[in-house]
């Protein structure tokens, strides 16, 4: 009879180990599966707004060129209007603009050089014209902003 309990302890043990194992593979797989749909989430994101990008550039353009006799006009100010709710949509989804103003110091983990000075003198490289926005998604680059650097 002792042998007959002694066997069956055995079976549920063996049992019971199996039955923690499978639990904390499903918990893994789990976990897995959760991080990977989040990563999913993540990149369909950014490929949207790396999309959406050019557009706002293209109305950036528009209204940093309107002719000194349509600054007035109503089409003209809905088109900034325009560009204005784009950017804060997109604020909303965590993207922001890069700093690239003149007089900036040139960062390469931010910026990209498209263009350098190489007759200038100094030892600092200072971004001289921002020649294409970049842009952060969540405190991540998403775009390098295109630059053109001089040395001072």
């Amino acid at each position: 009879m002792a042998k007959k309990l002694d066997k069956q302890d055995e079976i549920i043990l063996g049992l019971t180990t199996d039955l923690q194992r499978v639990r904390a593979d499903f918990e893994n797989y789990r976990k897995n599966v959760d991080m990977q749909k989040t990563q999913a989430y993540k990149n369909g994101e950014e490929a949207a707004i790396l999309k959406i990008l050019p557009v706002i550039d293209n109305i950036e353009r528009a209204t940093s060129h309107i002719p000194a006799d349509l600054v007035d006009n109503d089409w003209a100010r809905g088109v900034a209007v325009l560009g204005k709710n784009l950017e804060i949509i997109m604020n909303e989804f965590g993207l922001t603009k890069i700093n690239a103003t003149p007089g900036t110091k040139f960062d390469p983990n931010l910026h990209e050089a498209v263009q350098f000075d190489e007759a200038a003198d100094g030892k600092t490289e200072i971004i001289e014209t921002e020649l294409q926005s970049g842009y952060l998604l969540n405190s991540t680059p998403i775009r390098h902003a295109m630059v053109r650097v001089t040395k001072k």
